[in-house]
């Protein structure tokens, strides 16, 4: 499987040093609005061609899947210019800027009958599924909460400061909070209540805490910052128990307390990034025809869409693409 990269930058580096060690999948085309960025790009992490423009990657008859990796503000644009040029598109988190850029991705998407998975890491991980099983086997008894954090600080930075870059905290890290929630307790929500504090320049949201109430009485409280540095853990606590994991960003330990002591711990399995299982998830759907990832779906990829819709909403966080 020939794989394009669109976005020369960090992320994109991540995902080249991802494939170089995978199996079944070539480093094949890089392209950056800059051709010197993108020919650097090429020569430093083994792809065979380069483009000086996104439209040039996408019309190359020998590019299998196209990965997004520009900011948030440019998703939708690059992953339809994509589709359009009817190309496999594996789009960064978050997936776009708003739910109705998403459901336009996934309209065209199933109308072309052409794979589009959003890259939300954590979703497609084996340890993710290991961390649903243990919830869900009854060792901590019946799961009554969730805590999930997730801050750098980083509010100094462009990509958060800047609203025509689609800034503040919710889409760089408290999606990966929401994310992490339904994977460990599901998504049936009844309602959502947050607080926000806004800052800088263009009044982007730099902490924020969301509160998941579900029917079954059940709760998930998470937090984001931009602004400070915390542990990055996730905590789910039933009647007899409760479960610690290391990072809701990117879980490798998780621990099982009863009594307050340690009595079991799981690692997840050795790894090249992480990223790779994103890429085999793709390879998979290709090679079977699927339009999505049964690990990612559609559905659920515009339902957290429209959550954070509706959190700017109650916040007054408002991007040029809304």
């Amino acid at each position: 499987m020939n794989i394009g990269i669109i976005g020369a930058g960090h992320i994109g580096a991540k995902m080249a040093k991802t494939l170089s060690r995978m199996e079944g999948v070539c480093r094949y085309a890089v392209a950056s609005r800059d051709l010197a960025r993108a020919q650097a790009f090429a020569e430093v992490n083994g792809f065979q061609k380069a483009y000086g423009s996104y439209e040039e990657l996408v019309k190359d008859a020998d590019v299998d899947l196209v990965y997004v990796a520009t900011p948030h503000s440019h998703h939708f644009a690059h992953a339809k210019l994509a589709l359009e040029a009817g190309k496999a598109v594996l789009c960064e988190k978050a997936f776009t800027a708003n739910a109705r850029e998403a459901a336009e991705l996934i309209r065209l998407s199933r109308e072309k009958g052409i794979f589009l998975a959003e890259a939300m890491w954590t979703r497609y991980m084996p340890f993710s599924k290991t961390i649903r099983e243990v919830i869900d086997s009854g060792v901590i008894g019946k799961p009554q909460t969730l805590t999930a954090s997730l801050s750098y600080s980083i509010g100094w930075k462009e990509r958060i400061q800047r609203a025509d870059l689609c800034g503040g905290a919710l889409l760089d890290l408290g999606v990966y909070c929401i994310n992490f929630a339904r994977m460990c307790f599901g998504t049936d929500i009844e309602r959502v209540n947050s607080s926000c504090v806004k800052g800088g320049a263009e009044g982007m949201d730099m902490h924020e805490t969301i509160s998941l109430v579900y029917r079954d009485g059940r709760m998930a409280t998470l937090t984001a910052s931009a602004l400070c540095i915390d542990d990055h853990r996730g905590i789910i606590c039933g009647d007899k128990g409760y479960i610690v994991i290391d990072n809701v960003n990117n879980p490798t330990t998780m621990t099982v307390f009863l009594d307050y002591k340690p009595v079991a711990e799981y690692r997840c399995p050795e790894r090249i990034t992480g990223y790779e299982y994103e890429v085999l998830a793709c390879k998979e759907g290709i090679e079977n025809h699927w339009v999505e990832s049964p690990d990612m779906p559609h559905d659920e990829i515009l339902a957290i869409m429209e959550m954070m819709d509706d959190l700017r909403r109650q916040w007054g966080v408002v991007f040029p693409n809304d």
